[in-house]
C-alpha cells in the first residue's frame, strides 16, 4: 500500500520544481518498447462467463478499474497541458490501453454478479455524491481513504491540474511512477493468488507493460 506523507508530498513539489527532463530523440523507440504494447491481447468480456474465479480476482478487478480510471484521468490532462511531444505520446499510449482494460474487468465484475466501483468519488476516497458511504468499497479504508496501491490523493491530482508546460511534465512523470508502481504491485498479487485465467493473464500483461513505461519514464526524468 503506498501512502502519501507531508514529506513525500514535499518531496514531489521540489522534483517538480527542480528534476530536468531528459527528452531525448527516442519517440520511435518509446513506440515500440513502450508499456502497453501486450494488452491489446488483453481477454474480451465475453471470456468471463466461463471459467472459475475466486475472491482475488474479485478485488484485483475492483481495485484496479478506479486506480486506471485514474490514470486515464491523468493521462488526458497532459493533451493540452504538457510540452514535451514524448510525454504527450506516452500518455496517450496509457489511455488507449487501459481504457480497454477497465471495460473488461467491468465485464468480468458483471458477470460475476459482483458490485462495479463507482464513479463520482474523488481521489482521496471521499464520495463526491451526497450521502454515498464508500468505507465499505475495495481499496478503502474505514475512514472511507483510498487504500489502493499508487492512488494519488486529491490534492495532487489537483496540483497536476493546475501545472502546465515543463512543470505539468515533470509532475505527470513523477506521478505516474509512483502509480504505475502501484498498479504492478496489485498485478503482481493477482499472478500469486488469482484463479481466473484472463484475469491472471492480464495482470501479467499489466506488470510486463507498466514495468515498462516506468523505465521510459525514469528516462524522460533523468533518473534512468
Amino acid at each position: 500500500m503506498t501512502t502519501r506523507t507531508p514529506t513525500r508530498r514535499a518531496a514531489l513539489v521540489v522534483a517538480t520544481a527542480t528534476a530536468a527532463l531528459v527528452l531525448t530523440a527516442c519517440g520511435g523507440d518509446n513506440t515500440a518498447d513502450g508499456g502497453h504494447t501486450g494488452h491489446g491481447a488483453s481477454p474480451s468480456t465475453s471470456a468471463a462467463a466461463t471459467g472459475t474465479h475466486n475472491a482475488q480476482d474479485v478485488a484485483f478487478a475492483r481495485g484496479m478499474i478506479p486506480h486506471h480510471q485514474q490514470a486515464v484521468e491523468m493521462a488526458r490532462l497532459a493533451a493540452d497541458r504538457a510540452s514535451s511531444a514524448q510525454v504527450k505520446d506516452l500518455a496517450a499510449r496509457i489511455e488507449k490501453a487501459q481504457g480497454p482494460e477497465i471495460t473488461t474487468m467491468t465485464g468480468w465484475l458483471k458477470s460475476w454478479g459482483e458490485d462495479v466501483p463507482m464513479a463520482g468519488m474523488d481521489h482521496s476516497g471521499q464520495s463526491s455524491m451526497p450521502g454515498m458511504d464508500h468505507s465499505g468499497m475495495p481499496g478503502m479504508d474505514d475512514a472511507g481513504r483510498s487504500g489502493t496501491a499508487g492512488m494519488m490523493p486529491a490534492d495532487d491530482m489537483d496540483a497536476l491540474r493546475k501545472a502546465s508546460g515543463k512543470d505539468f511534465d515533470t509532475m505527470f512523470l513523477t506521478m505516474m511512477v509512483d502509480h504505475h508502481k502501484g498498479a504492478v504491485e496489485m498485478a503482481g498479487t493477482e499472478k500469486a493468488k488469482g484463479a481466473y485465467g484472463p484475469a491472471t493473464s492480464t495482470a501479467d500483461a499489466i506488470v510486463t507493460g507498466q514495468n515498462a513505461e516506468i523505465k521510459e519514464m525514469q528516462g524522460l526524468l533523468g533518473k534512468g
